[in-house]
């Protein structure tokens, strides 16, 4: 369930590994034979983003696609919108409420197994209150999907959507009957059903359900001692969770043409412990060998990365059996007494892994042993070749309680105890779907949020709070008098007019009074996270602001280093005359800082590449320092609960402190990102610094975590080529930095006509063709193509990696020394660290070189073949 709930704005993020932007994969999707999405109370046909067309209930043009049935009644069902149309996308724009029963039909839709969808957003419009939306759900009127369910009872913000999915089997010479049905409390308290949107999208009939004639299909049951479950197709099954394992959400528009939503495993499911890593691979395709399972099972994103513990503990000599405490589990919220399956996927990809025996381990689901020796190459039968395996296990409540409650389901994966059956003796998962299946009943209700800080709740809609709600009946019923009185329109009006101007003026006066208010008496910060200086202590800080302690200089003013308490360095801010930006921007960075404290954010990189007479930073320095702001900014965009765009990255609000680590600094124009599952962007003003705007942000002002990405992927060239992104005295074909990048790597220009001339000697062929592919990728003129931070992490991590085994085998590293290498794991605060698999293979490089007479050669990382690179009169070639 907790998967299901999003907040309304859709993030639309395409976050695919980096091979999908490096190396283009091979995906062949699956072909829906119904695609059918309803934006429901909608009288027009409306796209999504990924060109999806949602069609209006209350269109005529569409009845030959479905029937709405209701009965004859007084109250006639109706259609409403949110209360707040700002930031929500189809199909919550609209709803369909009814204090009657209700049905959508699908006479075309028959003979099939699909998906069905059902949307809910609880912010209906003031006239209903959400506390009274307490319906049933039935299909055909035999399988029951909800009872007494109220939405309003399972979201925590107002800004919340639920989306419940189903999987159902239309018989032949049946329709899809989709009944909506009011729950009778008594004649006094009447309670009304309403739904957003509908999706019902066809899938291959044996995806989840048990087909009998495949003798390769196996659902071990955790019940009866590891025998064989099945699904028939009779059940009805309920989505509750599907995770994309060690990676960021896959949104509906990526899946494999069935627009499953894969969400990620860092909120609320992975059970926190140190370390805990995640692996990518981006060198191979997917290989689907003799059709182990097919290609469209899930995504590709989902099987080329994978969490782990992160560390291989080596066997001792002559101790085969050793017990090790570490496992990684994660922890799913279900429905008792329920069965359900639970598919894990796996997919080898570790370079060191081979054959059958050299990583296996154990896997316990809802604290039951369902593997005691899983090895995912004996499985699959190679690497890159991805497989699933699939459990069915009862949920039983905590106490033998007969009622229905929410327990936990626990999927953990921990090492042998005996260290003679693997050779490595860490954990793989890439993804994991947890069903539950109908009763004996045909029932999936399950159980009812237990009613606590229901005032609190009421709350998270302030229209409904503040002054008294308005009851679907008599909401109606306002609707006859208005029909009825429709004589006195005209006087209506005017009176209305009136009002209007009467209360904008109110209205006005109170905004201004309230500005000041704020300016003047907004509440101070806590004390528990912010520290208030005198104006004594920071001139003491700064040497009374001496011009010698400036670090930066931005729109807001002058940026100083200071010292406190004898020997803490501080970065102070001061306020210019006549500023642009001013003190809203400061608290506002303040405020976010204050929340955030992570180490990555504190210090400048500029004045290390171009302008100042610093010295120049070394290669492997840079790229240690963009690692740092990338683990910041990645931190903003998924490590903290809501989603932070920064807005301004550049190499001025990176800071460097005196260990040369990156500091992700200036945060007076952050914005909180999208949040939920309906939006793309943040629609806003365009702000920040020229050379860095995202030209998608520029030309239609939305907003979007890419928008960073797109900003970073600018300071990687600047990076690279020692020179700023805008010099306005050059000409136009080179006065852009991207522009003249592109261009110049378009056109196979020789690298030192754009690389940093003290970088010519130090940097290999290899490691500029994956940095530069990197901000090429973070370029892209379509948001949706570019990586996420993660990704830009991993791919950082990747380089650095290069550059370290390129340093290795210049000092001597030995065979016995390398071999043994095959990750270099950066870790962060949270303990999860992200880190690219090295090939123990040469791939053949797509950047031709001539042999320099000055070899810079290096082993690669277990693989002892060295090669030259030179810079000179290299050219890229895409």
């Amino acid at each position: 369930m907790a998967n299901s709930i999003n907040k309304k704005n859709y993030t639309k993020i395409t976050l695919l590994p980096l091979i999908l932007l490096l190396f283009p994969l091979v995906a062949t999707s699956y072909k829906p034979i119904y695609n059918l999405a309803i934006n429901c109370g909608s009288s027009t046909n409306n796209a999504t983003f990924d060109n999806r067309m949602w069609v209006g209930d209350n269109n005529i043009n569409n009845t030959n696609l479905f029937t709405f049935i209701e009965p004859k009644t007084t109250y006639p069902s109706l259609t409403t919108q949110p209360n707040s149309l700002s930031n929500i996308q189809v199909p919550y724009t609209h709803a369909r409420v009814s204090l009657s029963n209700f049905t959508y039909s699908f006479s075309s839709i028959t003979n099939s197994t699909v998906f069905l969808r059902l949307h809910f957003y609880p912010n209906l419009s003031k006239s209903f209150d959400p506390s009274n939306a307490i319906f049933s759900i039935k299909v055909n009127n035999n399988i029951t999907l909800l009872k007494n369910f109220n939405p309003f009872l399972w979201i925590h913000d107002y800004e919340e959507t639920i989306t419940k999915e189903f999987c159902i089997q239309i018989k032949p010479n049946e329709k899809l009957n989709i009944n909506f049905i009011p729950s009778i409390m008594n004649k006094s308290n009447v309670k009304y059903a309403f739904i957003n949107g509908i999706e019902i999208v066809s899938m291959p009939s044996f995806l989840y359900y048990t087909n009998l004639s495949d003798p390769n299909y196996h659902l071990k049951s955790l019940d009866l001692d590891n025998t064989e479950y099945q699904i028939h197709n009779e059940k009805a099954l309920e989505m509750v969770y599907r995770v994309n394992v060690g990676e960021s959400q896959v949104p509906p528009g990526d899946d494999t043409g069935m627009f499953r939503n894969w969400d990620n495993d860092f909120h609320g499911y992975l059970e926190k412990q140190y370390p805990l890593s995640v692996s990518s691979e981006y060198m191979h395709h997917l290989n689907f060998l003799n059709n182990t399972i097919p290609n469209y099972t899930a995504p590709e994103a989902v099987y080329v990365t994978a969490r782990s513990y992160g560390i291989n503990v080596d066997k001792p000599p002559n101790l085969g059996t050793l017990v090790y405490d570490y496992n990684v589990t994660w922890n799913f919220e279900v429905d008792s007494s329920f069965t359900y399956m639970v598919r894990l996927h796996f997919c080898e990809f570790d370079r060191l892994i081979i054959n059958t025996g050299d990583r296996a381990f154990q896997i316990f689901i809802a604290n039951t042993l369902a593997e005691e020796r899983a090895d995912v190459i004996s499985w699959s039968g190679a690497r890159m070749v991805p497989v699933h395996k699939d459990y069915a296990v009862t949920m039983y409540s905590q106490e033998g309680s007969s009622q229905i409650e929410r327990v936990n389901l626990s999927i953990k994966l921990q090492p042998l105890t005996n260290m003679n059956y693997t050779k490595d003796s860490d954990v793989t998962l890439n993804g994991i779907e947890i069903f539950k299946v109908s009763d004996k009943n045909n029932n999936l209700a399950g159980s009812i949020p237990k009613l606590i800080n229901i005032s609190h709740r009421h709350k998270l809609f302030p229209t409904q709070s503040s002054k008294k709600s308005i009851s679907p009946t008599s909401s109606i019923s306002i609707a006859i008098v208005v029909a009825i009185a429709i004589s006195s329109l005209m006087l209506a009006t005017v009176v209305g007019i009136t009002g209007f101007l009467l209360r904008k003026r109110i209205k006005n006066a109170m905004k201004d009074s309230s500005s000041k208010t704020k300016n003047k008496g907004s509440p101070p910060l806590p004390p528990h996270l912010c520290r208030s200086f005198t104006i004594a202590e920071i001139k003491a800080a700064t040497n009374n602001f001496d011009d010698a302690s400036i670090i930066g200089v931005g729109g807001f003013g002058n940026l100083y280093k200071g010292c406190v308490d004898g020997s803490t360095l501080v970065a102070i801010k001061r306020l210019k005359s006549g500023s642009q930006q001013g003190a809203n921007e400061f608290m506002n960075e303040i405020e976010l800082l204050s929340q955030l404290r992570h180490i990555h954010l504190h210090g400048t990189l500029c004045e290390y590449l171009y302008g100042s007479n610093n010295e120049p930073l070394p290669w492997r320095q840079r790229l240690e320092i963009l690692l740092g702001a990338a683990r910041g900014l990645n931190y903003l965009h998924a490590e903290v609960k809501h989603k932070i765009i920064h807005r301004d990255v550049k190499s001025t609000n990176i800071l460097l402190d005196e260990k040369w680590i990156a500091k992700v600094s200036d945060f007076g124009l952050s914005k909180v990102g999208p949040t939920g599952i309906t939006t793309t962007h943040v629609s806003t003003m365009v702000k920040g610094s020229l050379g860095y705007l995202d030209p998608e942000y520029y030309m239609f002002q939305r907003l979007t975590l890419k928008s960073d990405v797109y900003s970073f992927g600018v300071v990687l060239l600047e990076v690279l080529c020692a020179r700023p992104p805008l010099v306005r005295d050059l000409d136009k074909n080179t006065a852009s930095l991207v522009c003249w990048f592109k261009r110049c790597y378009d056109e196979g220009v020789a690298i030192e006509q754009i690389l940093d001339s003290f970088l010519r000697d130090s940097i290999t062929g290899e490691c500029l063709e994956y940095y530069c592919k990197l901000a090429l990728s973070c370029l892209h003129d379509d948001g949706t193509q570019r990586p996420s931070m993660s990704q830009v992490v991993g791919g950082l991590e990747f380089v650095l990696q290069l550059v370290v085994s390129e340093e290795d085998s210049e000092v001597g590293t030995t065979q016995k020394e390398m071999k043994g290498l095959r990750f270099l794991p950066f870790m962060s605060d949270e303990g999860s660290d992200m880190h690219f698999a090295r090939s123990r293979t040469y791939k053949e490089s797509t950047i031709s070189a001539r042999p320099s007479t000055q070899e810079h050669s290096f082993s690669e990382i277990g693989n002892q073949r060295t090669r030259s690179y030179s810079c000179q009169n290299f050219k890229v070639n895409i």
